[in-house]
């Protein structure tokens, strides 16, 4: 924990428990939460030294691994695939594919080798090229804008509602130009975007909408899951997401031709359903190779099983665990839009209000929280800020495509000032990971009595500064 500048996914790694996620029974995913306890009067155990000054932590248990296997149930097929010798796309990779569409409730799915590549295969297929302009948020994964740099569009960023993390509907239209031809509404963290507005916007401005659901399976609004509102919607099977196959991703929509063009792209360009010709024509469209393998279908069809009761449980010990903590000073969980029916919590997010929290610095409470055994994150840094925005103006295809003044960094940089993200990411954000929610009730309160403890003694923290 001495270098806090890991990524997400090899916080999940560190931070894991061998062992203690196969032993989850469904009996146990599926439990009910009890009502949570009152916090105030603080514990019994925050009186305990801090860990960080050298007291006694928390806790010393491990979290839950992610991802989970259980070789009794998830090892047959991936072992008949292994053995027939048959390992790129087949029967396997389209029975996951019809699976995942039935989950999502699309008439359609396409797999394919990342999120990242079913963002590229579905704004390609939707004719966004150099020249155009893509609405995103500014709280995301580069994973949501390098697709939008790959097809040589440009980017625009859209500040967000800190409440609840997700882009600001009423930010969206005084970033809309005539160039704008998509926007691409990002389900940050698994909790759900407020989709009625953003559809509302997009329908008045003919901009297609492709969902970034690459962190928010079985998500809900209205009962409806997430990446089935827009045009498209883009799933990962990353090795850290709620649903994880290592590597791995979808495209679902309800557009026939959209996916029929979308499955040709992703073998090459090669003819399929309506993308078709004559008989020994060859290629047909411009694409590339992103098949999904016989073997990567094979585990996520072993773990698509228990998704939903995973989900069923994080978003039973989110709220419990949301609810002990909103009333300690300084802590300010995340909000759900109102139609949200279901989230998917791949991240627990909450605001951390120095301020209110006894002047303690975002940074040593983090320090502080992971010593009582309670690991956590910052997250994300301002993505409309970074140096690959730079060098990709600077590219030979960008300087031909735009015109200067749209590829000077300065003005580019002025044009997308995101405050709301900036405050977010340099100065409130703290994240939990999503293999925690899949813990006990008790782990639930070790991280409540956590935070407790930190909050109760930030003075003798500050004082060590």
């Amino acid at each position: 924990m001495k270098n806090r500048h890991f990524s997400r996914r090899e916080f999940i790694k560190r931070h894991s428990l061998t062992g203690l996620g196969v032993a989850l029974t469904p009996s146990l995913l599926t439990q009910a939460a009890p009502a949570p306890a009152p916090v105030g009067p603080f514990s019994h155990s925050v009186a305990e030294p801090l860990a960080l000054l050298g007291g006694k932590p928390v806790r010393a248990k491990e979290w839950p691994t992610w991802p989970i296997w259980k070789p009794e149930t998830d090892e047959k097929q991936l072992l008949e695939v292994i053995r027939s010798g048959v390992w790129s796309r087949a029967n396997v990779v389209t029975e996951f594919e019809t699976k995942w569409a039935a989950t999502v409730g699309s008439k359609r799915c396409l797999s394919v080798v990342n999120g990242t590549n079913a963002l590229v295969a579905s704004l390609a297929q939707f004719n966004i090229r150099g020249g155009d302009e893509v609405l995103v948020p500014a709280y995301t994964f580069i994973g949501t804008v390098a697709p939008v740099l790959a097809t040589g569009a440009m980017p625009v960023f859209v500040d967000i509602d800190p409440e609840t993390f997700q882009i600001d509907p009423a930010k969206i239209e005084a970033k809309i130009t005539p160039r704008t031809r998509a926007i691409i509404p990002v389900h940050i963290l698994g909790l759900p975007v407020d989709m009625k507005k953003v559809l509302a916007i997009a329908k008045k401005h003919n901009l297609v909408v492709i969902e970034d659901a690459c962190q928010a399976h079985m998500a809900e609004i209205d009962h409806q899951k997430v990446g089935t509102f827009g045009d498209a919607g883009c799933f990962s099977f990353q090795n850290s997401k709620n649903m994880a196959i290592g590597e791995g991703g979808a495209i679902v929509s309800n557009n026939d031709a959209f996916m029929d063009r979308c499955f040709s792209y992703h073998n090459y360009g090669n003819p399929y359903g309506t993308v078709s010709g004559v008989i020994g024509i060859g290629t047909l469209i411009q694409g590339t190779k992103l098949r999904l393998t016989e073997y990567q279908a094979a585990i996520g069809l072993a773990l698509l099983k228990r998704l939903d009761a995973e989900t069923a449980t994080r978003n039973e010990n989110a709220a419990y665990l949301k609810a002990k903590i909103e009333k300690i000073p300084g802590i300010v969980p995340y909000k759900l839009y109102a139609d949200v029916t279901r989230a998917a919590f791949h991240l627990f997010p909450f605001r951390f209000h120095q301020n209110e929290f006894k002047g303690l610095s975002r940074e040593v409470f983090i320090k502080a929280l992971t010593a009582e055994g309670v690991p956590c994150l910052k997250g994300y840094a301002p993505l409309n800020k970074m140096p690959y925005l730079e060098d990709t103006f600077q590219s030979k295809n960008y300087q031909k495509m735009y015109p200067k003044e749209m590829l000077d960094f300065k003005g580019y940089l002025d044009r997308n000032q995101c405050p709301q993200n900036d405050r977010i990411c340099n100065e409130e954000a703290v994240w939990l990971t999503q293999n925690m929610l899949l813990g006990t009730r008790q782990d639930m309160d070790d991280i409540a009595r956590a935070i407790e403890k930190v909050y109760t003694q930030a003075d003798k923290l500050r004082a060590q500064k």
